[in-house]
This record gives C-alpha cells, structure tokens and sequence, in this order.
C-alpha cells in the first residue's frame, strides 16, 4: 500500500488534538502514513451552527474555510483522510474533505451535522454504538503501552502490596466540576499520608486547568523528595509530557474532571482512581462512558472527601488493567470500517 496522506485539523485544546493523534498513532500501526497537522481557529464572527448550517446546504468548501477559518483551499495538503476532534472543527472538516475529495474521520459527537458528511465517527459512547457510521472505542490516545514499556500483566496493587510509584495528575474546574481549595489540599494531604504509611512516592502533574495557587502548593510539596520523586508543572511543561509519569508509575491517582487523562492512562495499562470534589457532575453520555470504564474493571472512583489510605487500598485491589494494546484494537477496527482506505 501506498503511504496513506492524513490531513489532522487541530484547535488550542490538548483533550481534542490528543484524540486525532491517536486515531493517527493506530493507523501507523497498518501501513505507512504521512500527516500534515494543521492548527487551525474558528472565526469569532461567524458561529459554529452557522457553518455547518452551509455544509448543509452545499455551499463551496472554499467559502465555507475561508470564511470560517481563514483558510485557503489552495493550501491545503493533498490528503486521502482529514481527521480532527472538537465541535468547531467539525465544520472545517466536512469542508476540507470534500474540497480534497478525502475520506473522513471525526471524533466526538456530530450534533446536527448529517451521518453522510463523515465516513467514520470515533466516539466513546455506548449509545452510538449501533448509529451507521459510528465506531465505539475507549477515547483515543496515541499512547503505546508497548513503547512506553509497560507489561502485559500488572501486580494486584493494594495496602498489602502498595505501589511504589504512583502517578498524581491533577486538573481543575471544567464544565460541570468544580473544585473547593480545601479539596485540592485534602488531595495533597493524603499524597502526604500514603507516602507516611505506604512508603509510596508520587509523580506529580498539573495541568492547563490547575489554578495558580494549587500549582504552587504542588510546588512546595514537591521539595519534600521522600513525598514526590518527580514534578512536572504544565506552566513550563506544556501538554505532550505524561508519557514520562506513565512509563514509570504502578498506578494512577487523576482528578476525574480530565476523561482523557484517564484514558489515557488506562491505555496506558494502568491502575487508575480517578477522585472528584463533591461539586460535580457528568453530562449523560458522559457518565455512561465513566460507567463503561468502571464496568471493565479498569478503574475506580473515590470522592476526595472519602480518600484515606485503606479506601485507597481496598479501591485499587478491584481493578484489572487492560491487557491489550488499545491501539491495535482501533487499528482493526479502523481497517474494518474503511476498507477503501487500505485498498489504494
């Protein structure tokens, strides 16, 4: 097969570009691929429901990027697949594709753009899963638990066998969550006491999300070398460096407002426990994708407020790792789903 040319449209958000990269990552894993990613910003004048409105309509591909984005097809790399995540890249993907005469991906959910206008739509609820043109997966993450090092078989880690590192990644305040400072330092104060009683050390990370104020409590915990043995603070860390926590922790501790982080790191064949400030909820897709991940045993959940080491213990006791790759799963179904892709 000829290399496969993929056109990645990406915006400022990691949770989004993150996904178009793994869905990439699988199909690497089938033949040799090419990828131009191109950055690209939604017009503030010109609302999102009013591009896909004139994809609706057919308008020309070329009003509808230069209109919306301010890009010119011309420009535009030659590309048998565009693929992006994120509603307001929706409507420049629809476009891109049809200008290129390409194939399509999109991950998340179409919302009132035509089933027709994509050829595949990557989601991780279970409620699509019998929609044509949809593929259910765990969120893509272009994370190899192999090149990372990870094994296929993890240890059953509890109280009576504490992981030796753990992994703290720490959010912030996102759509419906919302995070108390007392919390936050709850959270910090029971890394300090699993440290105490387990002899566990942390891998530490923030995130865009993490307020200031946290960042640099995370900061000065991060002094004390018997409590963390890394730090990595997003402010000078930028996106892209969680690969450094996963290859190295035997389990996870995530804030739960990031669903890609944890993922991520259940891609990552991790433990994961994913804690949550009592102000919050999920959106219903979203809570049925969290009831998924809890129903295959690849996580638990603890509500910050509830976190002590023997909870912590008795919650990591029930979980199983994954043991597959996840993305040789999304590579077969890939295959599966466009075949016309592979046939070039």
């Amino acid at each position: 097969m000829s290399s496969l040319k993929i056109l990645l449209l990406a915006d400022d958000r990691p949770g989004h570009y993150h996904l178009s990269q793994g869905v990439v990552a699988a199909l690497m894993r089938l033949g040799n691929v090419e990828t131009t990613e191109l950055r690209i910003s939604r017009r503030r004048l010109i609302p999102t429901r009013s591009l896909r409105w004139l994809n609706s309509r057919g308008t020309e591909p070329e009003r509808v990027l230069q209109a919306g984005y301010g890009v010119e097809v011309a420009a535009l790399p030659r590309a048998d697949l565009v693929i992006s995540a994120g509603g307001e890249t929706l409507p420049a993907n629809v476009a891109a594709a049809r200008a290129l005469g390409a194939q399509n991906i999109f991950c998340g959910s179409l919302r009132t753009v035509a089933p027709e206008d994509v050829s595949l739509t990557v989601t991780s609820y279970e409620r699509f899963a019998g929609k044509p043109g949809h593929l259910v997966a765990l969120k893509p993450s272009a994370i190899d638990p192999q090149a990372l090092g990870r094994p296929k078989a993890i240890p059953q880690y509890d109280g009576a066998n504490p992981p030796k590192l753990a992994g703290l990644l720490i959010g912030g305040d996102s759509g419906l969550f919302r995070y108390r400072e007392e919390e936050w330092r709850r959270l910090l104060d029971f890394a300090r006491r699993l440290s105490a009683q387990w002899g566990t050390r942390w891998l530490v990370s923030t995130s865009r999300r993490t307020p200031d104020p946290i960042a640099e409590e995370v900061f000065a915990l991060a002094k004390d070398k018997q409590v963390v043995g890394d730090f990595l603070d997003y402010r000078w860390a930028g996106p892209g460096t969680l690969s450094k926590i996963f290859a190295r922790a035997d389990a996870i501790v995530c804030s739960e407002d990031s669903s890609t982080m944890i993922s991520e790191a259940i891609a990552a064949r991790l433990p994961v426990i994913g804690v949550s400030p009592e102000n919050h909820s999920f959106k219903p897709e979203e809570a049925e994708y969290r009831e998924y991940l809890l129903q295959q045993d690849w996580c638990r959940y603890l509500p910050i407020t509830s976190l002590n080491p023997d909870a912590f213990g008795e919650a990591l006791g029930q979980i199983t790792p994954m043991r597959e790759n996840h993305l040789d799963l999304l590579a077969a179904a890939l295959k599966e789903r466009l075949p016309k892709l592979f046939n070039q």
